[in-house]
Parts: C-alpha cells; structure tokens; sequence
C-alpha cells in the first residue's frame, strides 16, 4: 500500500506549524486534511474517516485530550499526539484518553515520519494473527511458541509469549503499564507495576543482545514500553498470518 493511499487529519491551531505539516506530509505522498480547532477537527474526523490524526494538545476550544477521546468514540483510526507539554501525567492523560502514540515539540521531521509510518503499519496488521517477529539474531514463532537465538533455542514461559505478542502488536507505539498489564495479567492485576518490570528484564535477558543497554524493548519513562524494530525489520520480519473468519 502506498503512502497515497493514507489520508493524515492534521489538528493544530498554529497556522504556521500546520501549514508545515501539509508541506512535509504532501511531500511524502499523503493526503492531508486541516483543522485548526478541536470542535473542526472531530467533524472533519468524521467527515472525511481519514486513516490517521495528528491532534494539538494546546488547542483554543477544547484540550486535545477531549479531542482524542471524542474521536476514539467513533474511529479506531491511530491517534498521535503533539505537545509541548513536557510532564508525564500529561502524556500519560493523552494515551489514556486513547492516543497511540506522542510527538514532544519541538520535533524532528524524521521521528515525526518515523512514528506515522509505524502507527499506519500497526493499523495494516490489524485483523491479522502474528506469525513470526525476527529481533535481531532472535526468531520468535508465536504459532508454535518457539523461539531461538544465535546459540540455538530459547526458553519462553507462556506468560513472556503473551508479553513480548503484545507489544509486537503495537510495535514501535507506546503500550501503557496499564494496557499491558490488562491485556497479560488481566483486571485484576492492573496495579502490579512491579510483576510487569520484572518480566521485561527476563525478557530482555532472553532476547535482547546485551540487556543492560536494550536496543529492541525499550522504555519510556513513566508511561509504559515500546517494541523498537529497524525500519527493514519492521517492514519485513514481522509477518502477519491472516486470522481465519
């Protein structure tokens, strides 16, 4: 599929700044749709179903927050937000509100392209059954539960396939402690931040090739995990198969 074929609803109030996005989103073959307001951004979010929004925090009518979870009412489209606001209880307030991901401000055009192209590969494996995730010299085989390593097998506990599964769902977006915790441990275990960090050092002990300095699962700060694959990993060895009807 071809970067034509995406739609980009950019929500931003700085006429400047959003003209920029136009420019630079254009330039890589996007369609672009405008809103300078948050009211504006959810009719055209509406209107127009396109397949991703960047949506301003600091916006003149409603927060972007308000905005996120408006559209996330109606649209499972990914949601990346832009701030300026540094605090992680704000950050941590978008993804709840049901964000994918964030951008900080000032921000590079590459890290912003970088993000988009990973949150539209998300959506393109949504539907589909992981079947197998290369990380590095490690392959991973979810059918079969196996996994193997430059020295040969490897070990996982069903509990680590589940952890590791899920965060390659949503590979290079954020999944929240919350998220994770819900999706692995279930409700009731929604608190055990402690459980969820230790599990991470296992599996990064099982699969990352030097586990003090993790190049693959990676954390951020405060709000939860990130599964980081090179743009040809995450391009080639992530291979969904299609889920049965």
């Amino acid at each position: 599929m071809t970067t034509a074929m995406f739609r980009i609803l950019v929500i931003e109030d700085d006429d400047e700044l959003r003209s920029m996005l136009r420019t630079l989103l254009e330039s890589q073959s996007y369609r672009v749709s405008e809103a300078a307001s948050g009211q504006r951004g959810i009719l055209e979010a509406r209107s127009y179903r396109p397949d991703l929004a960047l949506v301003d925090l600091g916006l003149p009518d409603l927060d972007g927050t308000e905005v996120v979870r408006a559209i996330r009412s109606f649209a499972p489209l990914p949601i990346l937000v832009l701030t300026a606001r540094t605090m992680e209880a704000d950050k941590v307030l978008a993804l709840d509100a049901g964000a994918d991901d964030y951008v900080t401000k000032p921000f590079s055009t590459s890290e912003l392209l970088a993000r988009i192209r990973a949150a539209l590969r998300r959506t393109a494996r949504a539907g589909t059954a992981l079947s197998v995730l290369q990380l590095g010299a490690v392959m991973l085989d979810f059918g079969a539960r196996t996994a193997r390593g430059p020295d040969g097998p490897l070990h996982l506990t069903p509990l680590e396939y589940r952890l590791i599964e899920c965060l390659a769902r949503s590979a290079g977006m954020i999944v929240t402690q919350r998220q994770l915790l819900q999706e692995v441990w279930g409700p009731e275990r929604v608190n055990d931040s402690r459980g969820l960090r230790s599990y991470i050092k296992f599996l990064r002990q099982k699969l990352e090739p030097d586990p003090g300095r993790p190049r693959f699962i990676l954390t951020e700060a405060g709000l939860g995990y990130r599964l980081q694959l090179d743009e040809s990993a995450a391009d080639g060895d992530l291979r969904p198969t299609p889920t049965s009807a």
